[in-house]
């Protein structure tokens, strides 16, 4: 690497450095309709109704509710519900629990089908996620 690449190197390291950490969080809805769908979610996230359910027990279109989620949370239904499970995930993982269990209580039909998820969002498996520590 010459000198001019080296510099290009660390300019790219200190802009790394400063750059703001995306703090892991789960925004909540706020119309009531959307906001008892997603306490139902926090309360059993292996819940495996539909969207189109949830927005009928709820009472708003699956339109609105589809519509309505992005709006007051950043993420689509099937996104935040998905980052849900993950956060549960984690709490579940750091208290210990093995990951088949916490992929069975979390609704997911297979382990693999959990850690394919848990890689996609956090970019390592479970296991390796906690090996960081």
């Amino acid at each position: 690497m010459d000198e001019a690449q080296e510099r290009i190197a660390l300019l790219i390291l200190d802009e790394l450095r400063a750059a703001p950490v995306e703090a892991f969080s789960l925004p909540m809805p706020q119309t009531p309709p959307l906001l008892r769908i997603a306490r139902a979610l926090l309360n059993d996230p292996a819940d495996r109704r539909s969207m189109d359910a949830w927005a009928s027990w709820a009472g708003v279109s699956d339109r609105t509710l589809s519509r309505r989620f992005v709006a007051e949370t950043g993420y689509s239904y099937t996104a935040w519900r998905q980052r849900a499970r993950l956060m549960r995930a984690l709490e579940m993982l750091a208290e210990g629990a093995a990951v088949t269990t916490v992929a069975l209580d979390l609704g997911y039909d297979s382990v693999s089908g959990f850690i394919a998820m848990f890689k996609r969002i956090l970019r390592v498996t479970p296991a390796t996620y906690f090996d960081r520590g």
